[in-house]
């Protein structure tokens, strides 16, 4: 079992509001490239799809079981089909069964991961992410990095944030984004 997070990012670290979905002054900053950047499989998950489980913070899950059912190409049927884990207080599961094979995270986030044995993909969802890094289970980071300085936002990794030695062992341009694929060895 390996932890993936996969995050749209600024040059200068931002992860708020790629969409503009948030409303942000700045958000939108993604989308600003044309969809050669952002739609599709960008972040080379594949079979990992297939095989893992996908994790999701609430409001990044609102936001996908809105925008994914609707969708009918390859990469579409792939996301509605993963298995979703979505880590929220207020959710119930009445309200996650509006997007197929998503449920709440019964207990402790943490617990939840570490005893799973497939694949944990984590989009967005930077409270969540910031939950696994401080317990150091990110294994991997799949970073789309795009031309954009924004100087304010919430940071990916924060000042205040957790060491981790990571090696790249993927990089390539995707429309006017980088693709990099950092590792930490296995443990």
């Amino acid at each position: 079992m390996s932890v993936i997070v996969i995050e749209f990012v600024t040059l200068d670290g931002i992860v708020s509001d790629p969409d503009g979905s948030a409303g942000t002054p700045l958000g939108g900053w993604a989308f600003r490239y044309g969809p050669e950047s952002v739609a599709g499989d960008k972040f080379r998950l594949g079979r990992t799809l297939d095989d893992g489980v996908l994790l999701l913070g609430r409001a990044t899950w609102q936001l996908f079981s809105r925008l994914w059912p609707g969708r009918d190409d390859d990469f579409a049927a792939r996301m509605n089909a993963v298995p979703k884990l979505v880590a929220s207080r207020t959710l119930t599961s009445k309200e996650t069964s509006a997007w197929a094979n998503s449920q709440v995270v019964d207990g402790d986030l943490v617990d939840t991961v570490t005893s799973e044995r497939r694949d944990v993909v984590v989009t967005g969802s930077l409270s969540v992410v910031a939950q696994l890094m401080a317990a150091d289970l990110v294994d991997e980071y799949r970073l789309l990095t795009f031309p954009t300085v924004l100087g304010t936002g919430s940071r990916l990794f924060p000042a205040e944030g957790h060491h981790a030695d990571l090696g790249c062992v993927m990089a390539e341009q995707v429309g006017a984004a980088v693709l990099t694929c950092h590792r930490r060895a296995r443990r």
